[in-house]
């Protein structure tokens, strides 16, 4: 499938953080652990608080528990990597293992794209259209929103990987990055077809994105008109607040990844855009679950009663 008989190449060398001072590698391991066990720990709090409880059973939270698992999963198949070559001299990767780490760091990322987009959708018809609610997002409709919000990632990652990896590398094999990430790998690669591929991912990658974000924009300003037509200040409030976690969600992933697909080539040293680039890697993971758990009250009491009343069983 990934065109092993294509390559010299049998391991590519992650430069990553090699180029940092060595003193400060155990600095950025202990930072960037425990980002990473408070994101699974965030996640797995919001899945597991939405399984057990049985108001949490609706669309919203649906798509809030398998927004958590695309995180999960797209965090899993980068940082674990990472953190064992802050601590080693060897930094080499297999070809194959090179490929799978992109293929499954892209299919949750573009998933959490696609579920951000669904996301907005339901929060649209929750206010644009309350009548309806139960009628739009019903349980079938909304597993098949998640089902093909999983179907587009993995379509994505699939024909990405594949599209890489079938390319020839000649030999030079140090990447310019802590993870297999199409830009450096495409530098290393020779052959006619490498710009007519670069052009291709690139147009399906953007398009993916753009597509999402220009979605969330519509249902957007169509639940705000709805708002702005509530007239009591309070149901104004109370309507706005129903989807201000997922705003704020979608806010910071967009920022942080237009300032790292969107910035001007060469604007930063090496180093400095291996710090860019574990604001998506590192840093948004965390502050999801952050976000949807102190901006939701149903989920701050779901999460109260499902955990802290079995460790302060008198004080719930």
């Amino acid at each position: 499938m990934l065109g092993l008989n294509y390559t010299s190449v049998s391991e590519f060398i992650l430069i990553g953080f090699s180029t940092f001072p060595q003193h400060l590698l155990p600095v950025f391991f202990l930072l960037f652990l425990l980002m990473y066990l408070f994101t699974l720990l965030g996640n797995l709090l919001i899945m597991a608080t939405v399984w057990n409880e049985r108001g949490l059973h609706t669309p919203m939270y649906l798509f809030l528990c398998a927004l958590s698992t695309s995180e999960v999963l797209y965090t899993f198949a980068i940082i674990p990597r990472m953190l064992a070559d802050l601590l080693s001299t060897d930094r080499s990767i297999s070809f194959r293992a090179c490929a799978s780490q992109m293929f499954f760091s892209f299919t949750p990322g573009f998933t959490h794209s696609f579920l951000l987009t669904v996301m907005g959708y339901d929060r649209y018809v929750a206010i644009c259209h309350p009548l309806r609610y139960n009628v739009l997002m019903s349980p079938r409709g909304c597993a098949c929103l998640v089902v093909w919000s999983w179907a587009g990632g993995l379509f994505i990652g699939l024909l990405v990987t594949s599209a890489i990896f079938h390319l020839p590398f000649c030999g030079l094999n140090e990447v310019h990055h802590f993870l297999c990430h199409v830009p450096p790998l495409l530098k290393l690669a020779c052959g006619n077809n490498v710009p007519g591929v670069a052009l291709g991912v690139g147009v399906v990658c953007i398009t993916a994105l753009l597509g999402c974000f220009l979605l969330i924009l519509l249902s957007y300003a169509f639940i705000v008109a709805a708002i702005l037509r509530i007239p009591s200040a309070e149901g104004r409030h109370k309507a706005f607040s129903t989807c201000a976690s997922h705003l704020i969600v979608v806010i910071v992933h967009y920022s942080f990844a237009s300032v790292i697909y969107l910035k001007p080539k060469g604007l930063y040293s090496e180093e400095g855009n291996t710090l860019m680039a574990i604001t998506y890697t590192v840093l948004t993971p965390v502050l999801s679950p952050i976000i949807f758990s102190l901006r939701n009250k149903e989920l701050k009491i779901g999460i109260k009663k499902t955990f802290l009343s079995k460790l302060y069983p008198s004080s719930i």
